[in-house]
């Protein structure tokens, strides 16, 4: 029996759903919670074909969490809810005795500080119950994590550059919107950047670096900005040979300006100011009066491109090699009713619940995705939505 409880009804929560349905030889039992049911029960309608449990619980609230992991009694806990939650939920897998997964690391709710202490200092105690947490199950952080431990493996001896490169080649046609929960967005976006250098972190102010990079697969040239992203920390942690990693995003000029202005005018901030006497955090009052990023489904158009060109020593000569997935939104959202931003978050995380669960990933303690075997995790990838291509070799700029 492979039972999973997942927290989470988002976009992406309606991926993993869908997604695990699809795996019935791995998964035997879904139970769907969040803290607004009916949000679960509208994703269990989707798919007729594979029962689906629903139920309503409050993933800040430990006591809540350890009662319905008790009642439900899954084999593992995927947690795609919010980031402010993850210890919360780990917590409750600790009491319970049950196996964790995300997609994304902890961070407090008054910090934008996105790094790993919080969340490694659980190894020994998931370690000691005999427990395995996976951190970062989605695609950045995520699959890139396995490109570059493939890159490691199989294309270069030593892996000494890395650039993480992330382009939403899609419009939606809103004047403004986010493709995934705008405060959390938002949050990563307006961040300072920190980028790996020789043994430690150079900080700059966010997007302050720009270059044009050349998109394959007619995608073409785009604007990539550079940005702090966690999977850089875990990377050069795990693989000591990289001298230098950064993490390079696409953002349209009227992204960029409409950005602006909202930080202009205080409209970003995350700490509460008073309003009509109540205490309210304008970053979460933009999030209620924005998109829905799961109402732009239907309206996106246009590919995903996320990949890592690697660089370093093969053979005793210097050599790179591009390692990426492009992803459709339209055909996406005809799949799963969700665009390719929830899409390539979701499936990696299904697809490391069934590395987990079927004992090809096994470890005791708090992993990291590039700690385990990448062609394993990519053999499954593949067939369950998400293509690996490489350019092996190849002429990419320096960034």
């Amino acid at each position: 029996m492979s039972k999973v409880l997942i927290i989470g009804a988002g976009g992406v929560g309606r991926v993993v759903v869908h997604k695990c349905a699809q795996a019935k030889e791995v998964f035997t039992g879904i139970t769907l919670a969040s803290r607004t049911k009916s949000k679960c029960d509208a994703i269990a309608a989707e798919i007729p074909h594979f029962p689906i449990k629903t139920a309503q619980v409050d993933a800040d609230n430990v006591p809540e969490l350890v009662a319905l992991i008790k009642q439900e009694q899954p084999q593992l806990v995927l947690n795609v809810a919010l980031p402010y939650q993850d210890l919360t939920i780990m917590d409750a897998c600790l009491e319970t005795g049950v196996d964790y997964l995300d997609t994304a690391n902890y961070e407090p709710l008054d910090t934008a500080k996105f790094e790993y202490s919080w969340q490694w200092a659980y190894h020994e105690r998931f370690k000691e119950q005999g427990l395995m947490a996976l951190l970062g199950s989605g695609f950045d952080p995520g699959v890139t994590n396995v490109y570059t431990a493939l890159a490691a493996q199989k294309y270069l001896d030593e892996v000494h550059e890395i650039d993480i490169i992330d382009a939403n080649a899609g419009d939606h046609g809103q004047p403004f919107a986010t493709n995934f929960n705008p405060e959390i967005n938002i949050r990563e976006v307006t961040a300072p950047c920190r980028h790996w250098q020789e043994g430690q972190w150079i900080e700059t102010p966010p997007l302050s670096t720009n270059h044009s990079f050349d998109f394959p697969e007619g995608i073409g040239p785009m604007n990539i900005y550079r940005m702090y992203h966690e999977e850089m920390e875990s990377l050069v942690k795990h693989i000591p040979t990289i001298k230098k990693a950064q993490f390079w995003m696409t953002f349209s000029d009227n992204y960029l300006k409409h950005l602006e202005v909202l930080q202009n005018i205080g409209m970003t901030r995350i700490d509460e100011v008073e309003y009509q006497g109540q205490k309210i955090v304008p970053l979460q009052f933009l999030k209620a009066v924005l998109p829905d990023p799961g109402s732009l489904g239907p309206l996106t158009k246009g590919r995903t491109c996320i990949g890592v060109i690697a660089r370093g020593i093969k053979d005793g000569k210097r050599k790179q090699v591009y390692i990426y997935n492009t992803c459709d939104h339209q055909a996406c959202y005809q799949e799963v009713n969700s665009q390719a931003i929830s899409y390539t978050t979701g499936v990696p995380a299904a697809v490391g619940a069934m590395m987990m669960l079927t004992g090809k990933w096994r470890g005791e303690g708090v992993f990291n995705m590039e700690q385990f075997d990448p062609e394993l995790f990519l053999d499954t990838l593949a067939p369950m939505g998400l293509k690996t291509k490489v350019i092996d070799g190849g002429d990419w700029p320096e960034l």
